[in-house]
């Protein structure tokens, strides 16, 4: 499997990142360990979650995802073969959120201890915090990285204007620069992300990591009616699919993968690999077969008359 560079890194990774928002939520963690084995086993080593997964879920505080990928790294001993990526600025506590340098330098040390590591690969501001000045976040992460406790950083939900920004005091004050883009992207969502932010990632030879890859579901083709939202927690995220371009993706997808004898969930991600600022889509999975299902999308090779369907049925 051909690696890619992330960003202007020195970090190598597979072409699909696997999506921790999933551990101690919608897969426990026997589940959680089966999958990040299976994942690395077949050679794919890029791993993202979050302080805050999954704090939306009833009973849990957030942490739950970081302490179980901590628990399988130290079981596994599988550190060095993976490329761990996790965030910091959600709310995890009334005083617990931003990106100030204060809170920045206390949020590393909890998600370390809960990966159980001593360094994060990727260290990502989970969202913008126009609260707190630009140059003030990048400066705490410029320690962290003086430290070791990070090696690279990127920003995810921020807009073309703020990330442009954000790389121009970098240059300007000499401070660590955001390596990639975390955006909300895929056959559905798409303008956000082309209109403006694919050219600054572009430009800047940044890496592009986006989530939602597959439409919280939408995209697998698992939801076509209302009755289908009850299928499982994320089915009401996808409501606002169903309309006439979300089925005309469906049918666009159902086309593609009938005359490529794969399946809707491994088009929608190879369509997102043929976009040229995509590093990584992120997919997550609540079984090894799911999983399976998600690496060969990330094989798949879709020809110019399939693109031009999907794109398209998606315009």
């Amino acid at each position: 499997m051909k690696m890619r560079k992330l960003g202007n890194t020195s970090l190598e990774v597979a072409p699909l990142a696997l999506g921790g928002n999933v551990f101690g939520w919608t897969a426990d963690e026997g589940t959680s360990f089966r999958i990040l084995d299976a994942f690395v086993d077949a050679g794919f080593n890029l791993i993202d979650t979050a302080d805050v997964y999954s704090r939306w879920a009833p009973g849990n505080q957030g942490g739950e995802s970081e302490t179980i990928l901590g628990k399988w790294l130290k079981q596994s001993g599988k550190r060095d073969k993976v490329i761990i990526a996790t965030k910091v600025g959600m709310e995890m506590g009334p005083d617990d959120k931003g990106l100030s340098k204060s809170y920045v330098v206390r949020a590393v040390e909890r998600s370390l201890e809960r990966l159980q590591t001593d360094y994060i690969d990727l260290y990502q501001a989970h969202k913008d915090d126009e609260s707190t000045p630009l140059v003030e976040t990048l400066e705490a992460f410029a320690g962290l990285i003086a430290k070791g406790k990070v090696r690279a950083i990127g920003a995810s939900n921020y807009s073309a204007e703020r990330l442009t920004e954000s790389l121009r005091i970098s240059h300007e004050h000499n401070l660590p620069a955001y390596q990639c883009l975390q955006p909300h992207y895929n056959l559905c969502e798409r303008a956000i992300f082309e209109d403006g932010l694919e050219k600054v990632c572009l430009d800047a030879q940044l890496g592009v990591i986006p989530y939602y890859s597959l439409a919280s579901g939408f995209l697998t083709g698992k939801y076509r009616s209302e009755a289908d939202l009850a299928q499982s927690p994320r089915g009401p995220r996808v409501r606002n699919y169903l309309n006439d371009r979300g089925l005309r993706i469906l049918a666009a997808l159902d086309s593609v993968a009938g005359q490529t004898h794969s399946t809707p969930t491994r088009v929608a991600l190879a369509w997102l690999l043929t976009r040229p600022s995509v590093t990584a889509p992120i997919a997550s999975a609540t079984s090894v077969a799911q999983l399976e299902d998600l690496l060969e999308g990330a094989r798949l090779e879709l020809d110019q008359d399939a693109l031009e369907r999907l794109d398209t049925a998606s315009d």
